[in-house]
This record gives structure tokens, sequence and C-alpha cells, in this order.
């Protein structure tokens, strides 16, 4: 098995994970958005933001 086939093996269990818990995983990214906006004093918060919501999107894509 090469890194590709692993790589793909993970992320399908990742996938499958996002399925089984998708009330975690938006917890997760909602507590990590709260961090890291906070550790960067708010100077960040759009961008933050933005990324969040991309991750929220890509995981209902894949829900």
């Amino acid at each position: 098995m090469g890194f590709k086939d692993k790589f793909e093996n993970m992320k399908d269990k990742g996938k499958e994970a996002a399925k089984q818990h998708g009330d975690k995983v938006d917890q997760g990214l909602e507590k990590g958005k709260e961090i890291a906006d906070e550790k960067t004093g708010g100077k960040y918060s759009e961008q933050i933001d933005k990324g969040a919501e991309k991750a929220r999107g890509h995981l209902e894509e894949n829900r």
C-alpha cells in the first residue's frame, strides 16, 4: 500500500467519522474558531470565520 492509498484510507475514515459525529465536529470547529480569534486578538476574525465556513461547507458535502 503506497502513500496515496494510505492517504485515501485516512480520508475515508475521516469522512465516516464526520458523518457519525457531525455535531461534535461542528462544536470543535466553533471552539477552534473562538480560540484562534482570541489568540490573534480579533485581528484575523474575518479570515477565521471564512475558514470555518469553508470547513463546514466541506463537511456538509460529505455527510
